[in-house]
């Protein structure tokens, strides 16, 4: 078993193979599990850096995949129908479920299950704009308790970029993923892709997972998948009572493009471009970082 290693001045989370969890969420023997984990070519892992969309994500793929739930007679909440890879909460036995099996991570991919390396089974991989992932991560950290709380943002900008910060730094996750997406059954898509067009991403997402949906399932999908549907959908905003650091926090803040501009500094912003353009300019990855808000969904 490797060393778990203790992130500076953090008491929440902790290094384990390169990659940064939180503490109360983090055994290692389910991550060391994982290398012999067999994955069926049924199965689909949605993943994404934190605060990337995962959640949108699971939302999608579950009404797209469960005619049941779709139509509202299935009553699991998407975190059971689609549990985390690297944290077995709910002590559940993967190889009796019945396919297509769903798994959700924040997982760098050197650390997905060997046979999902090997193209078996299906990843969709969502991403969404540094500069938004950001501004949400430092609210989130504000928001939750296991988590060590930044004075302000340009605290919290420095230990972000550090990598001192749950699963590290978005340019090692996103640039991990991307450049070995041909050891994958792969599909890559943005968070800006889904506000801006949701039911094309949806549609896109369907081919991927070759499911054939009706133009009133498609209808179905898109409308429970809204961000505004998902807000008030306790299947989906389904976190535990003691998450939050006050009652009736809400898992979904915003939800839009452009955020950042609400707390950066032009200094920052042009410091973020910089790094962006040093560690990420040769991909052929193309995000929207800021669009008028009456053109969002």
């Amino acid at each position: 078993m490797a060393e778990i290693l203790p992130v500076a001045d953090d008491p929440y989370l902790c290094q384990y193979k390169g990659f940064t969890f939180v503490k109360d969420m983090f055994n290692p023997e389910d991550v060391d599990l994982l290398e012999k984990f067999e994955v069926r070519d049924s199965d689909i892992f949605q993943v994404a850096y934190p605060k990337s969309g995962t959640i949108w994500m699971q939302q999608i793929v579950s009404l797209i995949c469960n005619e049941n739930y779709r139509n509202g007679i299935e009553d699991t909440t998407n975190a059971a129908r689609s549990p985390w890879i690297e944290s077995n909460f709910s002590n559940q036995d993967h190889s009796k479920r019945p396919s297509p099996r769903l798994f959700t991570s924040h997982l760098p991919y050197y650390l997905v299950p060997k046979d999902l390396r090997n193209r078996r089974g299906k990843v969709i991989y969502v991403a969404r704009n540094p500069k938004d992932v950001m501004a949400s991560f430092y609210h989130f950290e504000h928001m939750i308790r296991m988590a060590q709380e930044s004075p302000n943002f340009e605290h919290f900008l420095k230990k972000y970029l550090a990598g001192h910060v749950f699963a590290g730094t978005w340019f090692d996750h996103v640039r991990g993923w991307y450049t070995n997406k041909e050891d994958f059954n792969f599909l890559f898509i943005t968070y800006e892709e889904l506000i801006l067009d949701l039911r094309s991403a949806v549609i896109k997402i369907c081919k991927f997972l070759g499911k054939q949906l009706g133009d009133q399932e498609l209808d179905k999908v898109v409308k429970q998948s809204t961000f505004k549907s998902m807000k008030v959908d306790s299947k989906t905003n389904a976190m535990p009572v003691d998450f939050f650091k006050k009652d009736k926090e809400n898992f979904f803040r915003r939800g839009t493009i452009g955020d950042w501009k609400n707390i950066m500094t032009v200094a920052q912003s042009e410091m973020i471009d910089k790094i962006y353009q040093e560690k990420m300019g040769d991909l052929p990855i193309k995000f929207i970082f800021d669009i008028p808000r009456e053109n969002q969904a």
